[in-house]
């Protein structure tokens, strides 16, 4: 691990968020150092994905504040806001490739839509970023063409177009293969080092976790477990977060009187 900051990358301070009347994060607090990797982990519902969305500046939360950057996202004006998501870069879970575009076309879109560089310098700017992730020479394909482990390292190359200072990652490891998925993996650590990135990836793969954490959050309907060191989250004593670890169910229990207001609405 690099060697932590004393400014945070990323602040989330009593955080609660929700939709529809239903409140999906309680009271959610943590912290992102710069240059680390932080794991976001939960099992289903428990509100990762919704931090993620709120983390990306794309839902509003109820209250609580997120500072990206030493910024306060709540108070930004439209400009601020767009100067700060020049860079975040996201890796989004399917790829979220253009299908119309080439792969080159693709990464140099944020390049293209977000800077004046002459159209030469974007192209070899985008074939860098895939040299990057070990996509060279793909850059004439379209997505159609490539395998799914392809098109993660595609978008991934899109995501750092811009030398962002944040990347986020929504389920790196979804859909691959073990191999791959350890591929990938070892792509991220690469980027963590080489570039001093600080990443956020929200995966619930444990091996995947385990291999590249710093630290861990998991959370768990809604409310944070835990948010620690590897070793730390691992050796918890908590049974809740091993029973998340090690995939172990826990009965339901639902009186006969709650299961009829479900059924009927009231």
């Amino acid at each position: 691990m690099n060697a932590v900051a004393s400014e945070p990358a990323i602040e989330v301070e009593h955080l609660v968020a929700g939709y529809g009347g239903r409140r999906i994060l309680d009271d959610v607090s943590m912290q992102v150092h710069t240059g680390e990797i932080m794991i976001i982990m939960g099992g289903s519902g428990s509100g990762k994905s919704t931090l993620l969305r709120h983390l990306l500046g794309l839902n509003r939360p109820i209250s609580g504040v997120i500072r990206l950057l030493g910024k306060d996202t709540g108070r930004l004006s439209a400009d601020e806001r767009l100067a700060l998501q020049k860079n975040i870069g996201v890796s989004f879970q399917g790829g979220a490739l253009l299908s119309s575009l080439t792969v080159g076309e693709n990464v140099a879109l944020p390049l293209r839509e977000h800077t004046r560089l002459a159209a030469a310098t974007i192209e070899v700017m985008a074939r860098v970023k895939l040299e990057v992730v070990n996509l060279g020479g793909f850059e004439h394909m379209m997505p159609s063409q490539l395998s799914g482990g392809m098109i993660k390292r595609a978008a991934l190359a899109r995501a750092l177009a811009m030398d962002p200072k944040l990347l986020f990652f929504d389920e790196p490891s979804a859909g691959l293969d073990p191999v791959v998925s350890s591929e990938l993996d070892d792509l991220i650590l690469k980027l963590r080092d080489a570039l001093g990135m600080t990443i956020v990836v929200v995966t619930h793969e444990l091996e995947s976790a385990f291999k590249i954490a710093d630290r861990i959050t998991v959370l768990d309907h809604g409310k944070v477990l835990i948010s620690g060191a590897v070793d730390d989250v691992r050796n918890a004593d908590s049974e809740r977060i091993q029973d998340l670890l090690h995939r172990r169910s826990r009965p339901v229990h639902l009186s006969a009187d709650d299961y009829m207001r479900r059924l009927t609405g009231e």
